[in-house]
């Protein structure tokens, strides 16, 4: 299976191949300020999965589980496309809405739902975890 995505302007562009390691959304407060909505909605892929065209910026902090999250987006354009988090090494997170087909985003759980908002209507059939789900 093939997942394909860009950017706005399609200066940044990346291919995944295989399914998804898993797929959530994120509502903590740094995935609200970036999406400028409830929530992120992202599917992780192993690194080695992804390909990808043109180079994105990272910008690095301190996510809610206290390690680096980095944010991976389009210099042109500004489009946040990826996220590593150094609680999931050798994963790329790759935001639902620059894939060529939105709609093949299947979520698998909520994450950090204590930072949810009050208007948020999350789906009840999804597992929700107040912060990270627990490693297995």
């Amino acid at each position: 299976m093939e997942f394909t995505g860009q950017c706005l302007c399609g200066t940044v562009s990346y291919t995944c191949t295989g399914d998804p390691v898993f797929a959530g959304n994120c509502h903590c407060d740094d995935c609200k300020k970036v999406t400028g909505s409830g929530y992120s909605p992202v599917l992780f892929f192993a690194e080695e999965a992804v390909s990808m065209e043109g180079k994105a910026k990272y910008f690095s902090k301190p996510g809610g589980s206290g390690q680096l999250v980095s944010r991976g987006f389009c210099p042109d354009c500004g489009s946040p496309l990826f996220g590593k988090v150094e609680v999931l090494p050798g994963m790329i997170g790759i935001r639902a809405g620059t894939l060529d087909d939105p709609s093949r985003y299947i979520p698998g759980m909520d994450i950090y739902t204590c930072y949810a908002e009050v208007w948020d209507a999350m789906d009840p059939n999804i597992p929700k975890f107040e912060k990270m789900p627990p490693q297995e």
